[in-house]
């Protein structure tokens, strides 16, 4: 199995948010994700700024449960959703069915976006982008398929942060595996296989070909273990350590160690001659 059959065989067995979640009221359902995503998150709706996606050609790339996906819809934006899984696909479309609202969503690759050059006002894609293999290579198609001036508002892993210190700790540090490092400790035990991270510097240069680059730092889920643990982080010393740890230091630190980095990237502006 190539690493993006991997990435998509792990996101189809359990899309972004469901973990844990009972699913046999779909309404509730997508109601609990929802309600968890944006209070672990408070920073997201402001980042995303649905409301100004009204009547604009808006792409979402990687759609999950379709939580955001739903939110470009209802606020009038002209959306398309992409996903690598045909699972993600297939609940972001029922969730649209059940509030009578409709969008085209399709599978597709982020490496090989199936549209025409400067054909979106924004793309959005919010903790995506560092799972697939060629991240370099996705932003590239985000650059190209947006309009001149367009914008895009991604949202990739920080490497200097609290969850990839805890990754580290307790898949590397409690085994005294010392050679491995933080981005190697991510790639293999967070999330799916070859799940990376960067500095500031490194989303810099990765978004080198837009004119102007935005980054802010903000705490996740995992910096402050509020999401719901995996089943390898359920025995005695985990549950212990998530008991016991220091929420309210992390907070009182502020954002710049979060593993959340956002993004927001604006595409040149044609110029007149």
């Amino acid at each position: 199995m190539n690493q993006k059959d991997a990435v998509r065989g792990h996101w189809q067995a359990e899309p972004c948010g469901t973990r844990g979640q009972p699913t046999e009221d779909r309404r509730a359902f997508f109601a609990s994700i929802e309600q968890e995503r944006y209070e672990q998150e408070p920073y997201l709706q402001n980042f995303a700024q649905f409301s100004a996606g009204a009547g604009r050609r808006v792409l979402e790339i990687g759609v999950g449960a379709g939580t955001d996906f739903h939110q470009w819809v209802r606020h009038g934006a002209r959306a398309v959703g992409l996903d690598l899984t045909q699972q993600a696909v297939m609940l972001t479309r029922e969730r649209l069915g059940l509030e009578g609202r409709a969008a085209r969503v399709l599978v597709g690759d982020a490496e090989c976006l199936p549209f025409p050059d400067g054909h979106f006002d924004l793309v959005w894609s919010y903790g995506v982008l560092h799972h697939s293999p060629d991240t370099r290579t996705a932003v590239s198609e985000v650059w190209r398929v947006l309009r001149p001036g367009g914008v895009a508002r991604t949202m990739i892993y920080h490497l200097h942060s609290w969850t990839a210190l805890n990754v580290w700790l307790f898949n590397c540090g409690l085994h005294l595996t010392w050679n491995c490092s933080l981005r190697a400790a991510l790639a293999r035990y967070l999330e799916s296989p070859g799940t990376k991270a960067y500095t500031r510097a490194d989303a810099r240069d990765l978004f080198a070909a837009f004119s102007r680059v935005q980054i802010q730092t903000r705490l996740g889920p995992g910096d402050l273990l509020l999401m719901r643990p995996l089943s390898k982080y359920q025995g005695a010393l985990a549950r212990y350590a998530w008991g016991l740890y220091p929420r309210w230091f992390i907070r009182a630190l502020g954002d710049q160690f979060g593993l959340a980095m956002l993004i927001e990237a604006t595409k040149q502006a044609e110029t007149s001659s």
